[in-house]
């Protein structure tokens, strides 16, 4: 039936259009280019006649007007293509950038899906809870453990008080017995205390006396 009645065309698409107008295109400018070369060779003939053949330069002018009339039309004709062509790349892109932005809508949806903002808050709280059960892990581990033995900090800083006045006793007790060095005196300088001149007159009497056997 379809062969009779025509059926339904395919749909157009973009690419075919603008293939479609391009060679249109192409064959206009092959056409305007035809249409140049010939106006170019009616206005030598209409040059080679102006003096010698004056109908024949007239009639060549003439084709030359007709020639320029189907020129223009061409120009405006290609001016509308091109025009065309523009308008449906520039409407391909609009039409590929909204695909993109739908297809972008579409999976951000299926991201969203299963999301909401309570789980978004549910899952924040969850991994606040963590970090801080891992901070107070690593500060458990950090404290130094003595397994085992109960230290009292009292006790500890009698014990160390004891042990710094030992110390403090024995660098006492090691002062006191320390010899006490004088100062030296030269000898030269040290004086013999003289003994008085009575006094040796005193024993030679004394002697003299006992030797006559007098009595004193």
């Amino acid at each position: 039936m379809k062969l009779f009645f025509g059926g339904s065309k395919p749909k157009a698409t973009p690419k075919d259009a603008i293939i479609t107008l391009r060679e249109n295109l192409s064959m206009l400018e092959k056409r305007e280019s035809h249409l140049q070369a010939k106006i170019d060779n009616e206005v030598k003939v209409a040059r080679a006649n102006a003096t010698k053949n004056k109908q024949a330069a007239l009639a060549a002018l003439k084709r030359k007007r007709l020639l320029e009339t189907q020129i223009e039309k061409i120009s405006g004709s290609r001016m509308t293509l091109e025009t065309q062509v523009m308008a449906i790349e520039a409407a391909n892109v609009n039409l590929e950038t909204m695909k993109a932005m739908q297809k972008g809508a579409e999976a951000m949806k299926n991201i969203h899906k299963d999301l909401d903002i309570d789980k978004v808050d549910q899952t924040m709280d969850d991994i606040r809870d963590q970090m801080d059960l891992a901070n107070e892990v690593s500060e458990a581990i950090s404290q130094p453990q003595f397994f085992g033995a109960e230290l009292d900090e009292d006790e500890l800083n009698a014990e160390l008080e004891e042990l710094e006045q030992e110390e403090l006793d024995k660098k006492l007790l090691n002062a006191e017995r320390a010899p006490v060095s004088l100062p030296k005196i030269p000898s030269g300088a040290v004086r013999q205390p003289s003994i008085p001149v009575e006094e040796d007159e005193d024993d030679e009497l004394a002697e003299l006396r006992e030797s006559m056997g007098m009595a004193a």
